[in-house]
């Protein structure tokens, strides 16, 4: 990715923070743009992670790796240190969202369960869905595959996380709700990713590199070569407390994006960790601190 791609993530700050409509959500103030769309190179290894701050990219892949495995007990992602989704899992957030019947850090049919078993019947984050539901990362995998050994392309390689039937027992409805793959050229993947609601300031950087990833991963489990993300937002949006760290930001020069090592293909896409992985010079400005809503 050249430098001039994060500036795509830059401009689209400023004009929010210029242009925005101001509203008054469930969580706050924010500014917001309707609809937004970026593209980011995946070729020759690159990883698009934001290089006018820090970001904590293996709390993001080990996020990301929690998802893939289907899992939705944020006790697990505690244990490996990572902290993202504590304000959705406590006893008073839980029961704010009328889920008075999980478990403090059972976060219900999230990400993972609706990735991995889509609509199958959610009892509580330690039951054991194997062979429930609907795979739909595993059907991506195929799919892949499929379209690449048979040269016909596909335009149905597509993974939902938005089930109405479900939604309203997660602890958190999903932001980015719909990730669709395609090959091209032959040996190229690239995904496209729709995503319903998005906090500029902290989760999209986490996102962009999330979605980067996954593609990096479903291409080396593929034999494939990544190619490309493309992101499209919904609605785009900046809380009140964080404008003033991002207009320090973005006046900062973006770095080059670093590369992305993956060992030897797993033989099953649950079985990567995070130790399969490494980023390689990846240079960036200093963090940014802004406070995460729930």
């Amino acid at each position: 990715m050249p430098r001039f791609q994060e500036y795509q993530y830059l401009s689209l700050l400023k004009n929010i923070i210029k242009k925005g409509v101001k509203e008054k959500g469930r969580n706050g103030v924010t500014y917001t743009q309707i609809g937004g769309m970026m593209r980011f190179s995946l070729e020759n290894n690159s990883i698009p992670l934001i290089t006018t701050k820090k970001l904590a990219w293996r709390v993001c892949l080990k996020e990301l790796l929690w998802f893939m495995n289907g899992d939705t007990d944020n006790k697990l992602l505690q244990d490996d240190n990572v902290k993202i989704w504590n304000g959705n899992a406590t006893r008073e957030f839980l029961d704010s969202r009328g889920l008075d019947y999980l478990n403090e850090n059972d976060l219900g049919p999230v990400y993972g369960h609706q990735w991995r078993f889509w609509n199958a019947k959610y009892d509580n984050s330690n039951t054991n869905y194997k062979g429930r539901g609907i795979d739909q990362l595993q059907n991506i995998i195929d799919g892949i595959n499929e379209s690449k050994n048979s040269g016909e392309s596909s335009r149905r390689l597509i993974m939902t996380a938005w089930n109405p039937e479900q939604v309203d027992e997660m602890a958190l409805p999903p932001c980015h709700v719909l990730s669709q793959f395609h090959i091209t050229e032959g040996n190229k993947l690239s995904c496209t990713l729709y995503q319903r609601s998005a906090d500029m300031g902290l989760g999209v950087p986490f996102n962009i590199a999330s979605y980067s990833f996954l593609t990096h991963i479903l291409a080396k489990h593929c034999n494939l070569e990544a190619k490309e993300f493309v992101h499209f937002i919904g609605n785009a949006h900046i809380y009140d407390d964080h404008i003033e760290s991002l207009e320090e930001q973005i006046i900062k020069e973006p770095y080059s994006p670093p590369l992305l090592s993956i060992k030897d293909k797993k033989n099953n896409i649950e079985d990567y960790n995070i130790g399969d992985f490494d980023i390689i010079n990846y240079k960036y400005h200093k963090p940014i601190k802004m406070t995460m809503r729930c």
